[in-house]
């Protein structure tokens, strides 16, 4: 699966490890499925520690969850990113 870090709040962050893919990810969701999330890179985390941080609320739908899942999957597969041991 995606490499989520555990966290104590509702955010949840997915680590990609790379800022350059980080960001090209972030664009691709935006441009092919219409989803945007913001790359969080240095200097706001440790280099190697790039993440995307998604914030789901009530107002997600399962189906838009499942939409984001399946574009995250794609997208990580395509990019032959790292993906949970």
């Amino acid at each position: 699966g995606l490499p989520v870090k555990e966290n104590p709040s509702h955010i949840v962050p997915v680590t990609v490890g790379d800022p350059v893919r980080c960001k090209a990810l972030t664009d691709a969701l935006m441009a092919r499925y219409g989803i945007y999330v913001q790359p969080i890179n240095y200097p706001t985390v440790p280099r190697g520690e790039e993440c995307l941080r998604l914030t789901p609320s009530p107002i997600h739908s399962d189906e838009e969850m499942d939409y984001l899942i399946d574009a995250l999957n794609t997208l990580w597969g395509e990019m032959d990113l790292a993906r949970a041991a």
